[in-house]
């Protein structure tokens, strides 16, 4: 039996749509960085983009487990001297782009490189519950009713 290795024309792509609502983001992020890879297909090859697209709404509206919230911090250095810089996930989910923490969370679970910055591509996230990708008719996916440790109570 020969190893299936998947083509750019054996490739179909779904898009899908998570509301992000009392999700534990942990959890979310595993999640959506697994459908993004493709591995929740049989025809998942590593080497290819077989992934699907995902849209995830309330962005801003994540939970977080512990103290997380206030103890969990962001770094960043500006490239002067002495620049380094930091927010905790709580001034972040409560600023002016709250997508970004659900961004980076699943960013840092995709591989680096090429294949992994084309995966990326295919995330789409927005703090409200508005999104512009009705024409593309994404199946609403449920991670809620998945396993009772994925949501958290706000």
């Amino acid at each position: 039996m020969k190893t299936f290795s998947a083509k750019p024309a054996d490739i179909e792509k779904k898009w899908f749509v998570i509301d992000a609502e009392g999700l534990v983001l942990g959890r979310l992020a595993a999640e959506v960085a697994k459908i993004l890879r493709g591995k929740h297909k049989p025809t998942y090859t590593p080497h290819m983009d077989c992934g699907d697209n995902v849209i995830i709404i309330n962005a801003e509206k994540v939970a977080m487990t512990g103290n997380k919230h206030s103890d969990k911090i962001y770094y960043w250095h500006t490239g002067h001297p002495g620049g380094i810089k930091q927010r905790t996930a709580g001034q972040i989910l409560e600023g002016r782009f709250p997508e970004r923490v659900i961004q980076k969370a699943i960013e840092r679970m995709i591989p680096k490189g090429p294949l992994g910055y084309q995966q990326m591509k295919n995330l789409r996230v927005y703090a409200g519950a508005e999104h512009g990708h009705d024409a593309q008719q994404p199946e609403v996916l449920d991670l809620k009713s998945k396993n009772s440790k994925n949501t958290r109570s706000l």
